[in-house]
């Protein structure tokens, strides 16, 4: 059975994993810091399309976390790297920010607005229901839907905001067609994150506080899942899903140089009383 010590390579979530609300997780600089210096190939990922690597990098450095651009992998990318494998030099009509037409144009496509061959909706906070409309018109017309995650809402100070997976379903009620979601919990995100550092599934380990998109598609491309207890996740939450991580641990403190190997889960409760 494969366990923590046979792990060379990590993928992490971002949001509820190393921040909350811009305030660092305890545990987190000293985890990132351990893995550079040690060489430990590792990726941070998030669902959110918005920002690019490079603005994501700077927000973690003003929180006082360390990650290199190189070292985030987003939806966005995740889904440009996609789509350049399907159709290079493809055409797109994007909903989105700066993180996802970035991510499409270095990938080579061409932003039109006249017969793309995709629709891609991505995460934005000024949706548009002129874009909205030509996106159904052009779905209705042949284009192929592609939507960069499944979120419904996202959160704000002020509560929650409609997010990618809430206009997607508005789109799909007007066209009848269903997106294609690379982002979690679709493993073909985890699986392009590998590529990116040269990592094999055996090895890699991926750490997430969402059993519904971390966990899940962690399990599913093989990695060796560890959920931690600092973002949305409780007890009663992982009762609810038929599978469990190898791991639960309260925070990612818990993976920093020092701590011991041998919590791999027996029965799921056990490691939840060690990890709080």
């Amino acid at each position: 059975m494969r366990t923590r010590g046979d792990i060379e390579c990590w993928l992490t979530d971002m949001d509820g994993v190393l921040v909350h609300e811009n305030t660092p997780i305890a545990g987190a600089s000293e985890l990132l810091a351990q893995w550079r210096s040690e060489g430990t190939p590792f990726l941070v990922l998030t669902n959110n399309s918005i920002f690019t690597p490079r603005d994501l990098s700077a927000r973690l450095r003003a929180s006082g976390l360390v990650v290199p651009e190189s070292s985030i992998w987003t939806s966005a990318l995740a889904t440009a790297d996609f789509l350049k494998s399907q159709m290079p030099g493809g055409s797109a009509f994007v909903i989105g920010e700066a993180g996802l037409t970035t991510a499409l144009h270095e990938a080579g496509f061409i932003m039109t607005e006249t017969t793309p061959d995709y629709v891609v909706v991505g995460e934005t906070r000024n949706y548009s229901f002129e874009a909205i409309t030509k996106a159904i018109r052009f779905i209705r017309g042949g284009a192929r839907f592609i939507a960069t995650n499944p979120d419904a809402t996202g959160p704000s100070t002020e509560g929650v905001l409609p997010a990618t997976g809430a206009i997607a379903a508005l789109i799909t009620k007007a066209t009848g067609k269903e997106p294609y979601i690379v982002g979690k919990p679709n493993p073909m995100m985890f699986r392009s994150a590998l590529n990116r550092i040269g990592a094999h599934s055996e090895n890699t380990g991926m750490i997430g506080d969402r059993m519904d998109t971390d966990i899940v598609a962690g399990i599913e491309a093989g990695l060796h899942t560890v959920l931690v207890m600092t973002g949305i996740s409780d007890q009663r939450e992982i009762e609810r899903y038929p599978f469990r991580p190898d791991e639960i641990l309260g925070s990612v403190a818990e993976l920093v140089r020092g701590e011991p190997l041998e919590s791999d889960l027996a029965d799921g409760e056990e490691g939840l009383a060690a990890g709080i």
